[in-house]
């Protein structure tokens, strides 16, 4: 069975310990898409372990990690992941895979990326600025540096002398700072090459085979659909594919090679940074549902903006991606709330439309139109069992799948991995 685990809403769904737990006798996870930017949060035995760039699959054994050739990585995150995690003691060697043909985050890139916030003032993205978009960029102009350029010393000296130059033309005249030395940077970058060098590899190769000999695969995504480049709130988005698409573009895999979608919906919506957010509470019950929630980013320690459920959004991904199941997490921070609402239509200047609208000034005028349905009182949190959940918590995430046309494959109870109720 070959699986895609993708965030339906704006990211921070909770695809990091929905991936951990399906992962469970799988051969592969491969990641497909985004950086350093991601933060995935597993708990295992009360202890947590925040990801980046590795796969969530790591902490299962015999299960390879695949770092696809659509993510940006930044080589001294990795090598820093990979060091944190040997140091707890977690197996990192030939079960991790890096494309070669993955592009790397360089540090004008990250530079340009907090020179381009700066310059934006009150119309800053929010990125991470880890980089992202600067890389991405390069990957899209043809002259960004990839992987396997950091294993080969006169492929590297040749492309890092022309792309210095313009980047740091840019730097120093037009943003005034400091650019980079050529000799500094490229011994830097060979020095992590010669760290990374046993995992970086022709993953694309590595995943045919696997496709052919009918091997078990997670294909994880970094992320949600509504920061996607072409189908997010742009521009108010990421400089990637998480959505479904991008498993094919950025792993190098046909269609055929994905049996079943599974969505992650978080119980509630949230967002981190800028951009439109309709059933976003600023107010008190916001700051409530943060808390609760522990509504912070795992990369960036940002709070995150905190609303009610939105199936205006949900129901687009499922479009989008077609989603073939569900996993609804943190459904126990709704735990004692009489009522809890959910959007399932906009009004934008007087009239209702269900369907999300693509132009992001009409998305900034739109007032959700709420339902409202049954809380319950007994807490759900760390129920493991489907018959222990009270009967409305049991309304609510069937009316989730029912809305989006999918079968209710998980919920999450709780951080911990085994606070999971299976469905199917």
């Amino acid at each position: 069975m070959k699986v895609a685990v993708i965030g339906s809403q704006w990211g921070d769904e909770g695809k990091g310990k929905v991936v951990d737990f399906l992962a469970d006798g799988k051969d592969i996870v491969a990641r497909y898409s985004g950086g350093p930017n991601a933060g995935h949060t597993i708990v295992i035995d009360g202890k947590k372990f925040i990801l980046h760039l590795i796969p969530s699959g790591i902490f299962r054994k015999d299960t390879v990690c695949v770092m696809g050739n659509g993510m940006a990585v930044d080589p001294e995150s990795l090598i820093k992941e990979i060091e944190d995690l040997r140091g707890e003691g977690i197996y990192v060697g030939e079960n991790l895979l890096v494309s070669e043909s993955a592009h790397v985050i360089m540090p004008y890139n990250r530079l340009l990326d907090s020179l381009n916030e700066k310059i934006k003032g009150s119309k800053q993205i929010g990125t991470t600025r880890k980089g992202i978009g600067p890389t991405y960029a390069d990957k899209a102009s043809r002259i960004g540096i990839r992987m396997g350029d950091l294993i080969r010393e006169d492929v590297l000296k040749e492309k890092l002398e022309f792309i210095l130059k313009i980047k740091n033309l840019l730097i120093k005249e037009f943003f005034g700072e400091k650019g980079f030395s050529f000799n500094e940077l490229f011994e830097k970058a060979l020095s992590w090459g010669e760290r990374l060098k046993p995992f970086i590899t022709n993953t694309t190769s590595y995943m045919k085979k696997a496709v052919i000999e009918g091997k078990s695969i997670l294909y994880e995504g970094a992320q949600g659909t509504m920061l996607d480049i072409d189908h997010g709130t742009y521009p108010y988005v990421t400089s990637s594919n998480p959505t479904v698409g991008g498993i094919m573009t950025g792993l190098g895999v046909p269609p055929g090679a994905i049996d079943e979608v599974v969505a992650v919906v978080k119980a509630y919506t949230t967002r981190v940074g800028g951009g439109a957010f309709p059933t976003e509470e600023k107010g008190e019950f916001g700051c409530m549902l943060r808390e609760k929630g522990g509504e912070y980013g795992a990369t960036t320690g940002r709070p995150r903006r905190c609303g009610w459920l939105d199936l205006v959004v949900l129901k687009y991904a499922a479009w989008i991606n077609g989603f073939t199941k569900i996993a609804v997490t943190k459904l126990d921070v709704l735990d004692g709330f009489e009522k809890i609402k959910v959007c399932i239509a906009y009004e934008i200047d007087g009239e209702r439309t269900e369907e999300f609208p693509l132009n992001y000034s009409d998305l900034i005028r739109a007032k959700p139109v709420y339902l409202e349905l049954d809380g319950w009182k007994k807490p759900v949190k760390g129920v493991r069992k489907k018959e222990d959940l009270p009967k409305e918590a049991l309304n609510y995430v069937n009316f989730i799948a029912d809305n989006m046309n999918a079968e209710l494959l998980l919920v999450s109870t709780g951080a911990n991995r085994e606070h999971t109720v299976m469905f199917s």
